[in-house]
């Protein structure tokens, strides 16, 4: 069994029903707010369903440039999409990127990577590898590395981290520990960028209706309703955005006994 090794990513920068649920605190007269008139937005995961809804709707809102990522990224129609090849996994990648796309105002971390399995003992090193460096090392590079520039706005900047049900839902192995990882980082992001008025925005759905959720029978949230609901929140000024009845459900379980979250615990005891 190889051993898995310390990612090395990080940029060489400094830094000092279908209603959505949306975190109250965005009623605060002094919570920031961000427009997407006018924004330059990047998009990681771009080429996927709600990546490429994400690029349509950030357009059709006013965005004046969105940057759009990928590994292999592909062309656009619009002349305001710059596509850009970005593996968030790779330290010089987000390096390159941070180079070609230094007006950014808005960024949005939406790349993930799955298992085949949801047996974090079954799952193999490569993607233990794979999905800690995808869901949670790069997001958080790539907001270390934009955090100076957005922070130096004064507001009308922000960062959206695409989380999951899973992340409070321990049934997806390395995924669902990834997922609460990158939910830790927000807050610690939101904490540390607020005084700065850069919005910091996590975002939670169960399934929408991709090709990644092609294996599941669970509900699904059309991708454009979904990219709706968070820009309709980052526009509101939201923080936190429980986007369908899995997300709030299992939410709402953090609270409970661990028997009451996993059945089968107090079925074994």
């Amino acid at each position: 069994m190889t051993t898995l090794g310390r990612p090395t990513i990080f940029p060489r920068t400094s830094y000092g029903s279908r209603r959505p649920s949306v975190s109250s605190s965005r009623q605060k007269a002094d919570e920031e707010m961000t427009s997407l008139d006018g924004a330059v937005v990047l998009i990681t995961g771009a080429n996927g369903g709600i990546g490429t809804e994400l690029v349509a709707q950030a357009l059709a809102r006013g965005a004046s440039k969105v940057y759009a990522t990928a590994r292999t990224p592909r062309s656009w129609s619009d002349e305001r999409v710059v596509p850009l090849a970005l593996d968030v996994a790779d330290g010089a990648s987000v390096e390159s990127v941070l180079r070609a796309a230094p007006d950014v105002t808005v960024l949005i971390n939406n790349a993930g990577a799955s298992a085949s399995t949801g047996s974090i003992l079954a799952q193999s090193d490569e993607e233990i590898r794979s999905n800690v460096e995808t869901n949670l090392v790069g997001p958080l590079a790539l907001a270390r590395a934009y955090a100076p520039t957005l922070a130096a706005h004064g507001g009308n900047t922000a960062i959206v981290n695409i989380h999951s049900a899973l992340s409070w839902y321990a049934i997806a192995g390395i995924y669902s520990a990834t997922k609460a990882g990158l939910w830790s980082v927000t807050n610690s992001l939101r904490l540390e960028l607020q005084p700065a008025g850069v919005q910091v925005l996590g975002v939670h759905v169960g399934y929408v209706d991709t090709a990644m959720a092609a294996h599941s029978a669970e509900p699904k949230l059309d991708p454009a309703d979904f990219v709706a609901m968070v820009f309709d929140t980052l526009e509101a000024g939201g923080i936190e955005l429980l986007a369908d009845d899995t997300s709030r459900r299992v939410k709402a379980g953090l609270s409970a006994p661990l028997e009451a979250v996993y059945p089968q615990l107090a079925a074994g005891a």
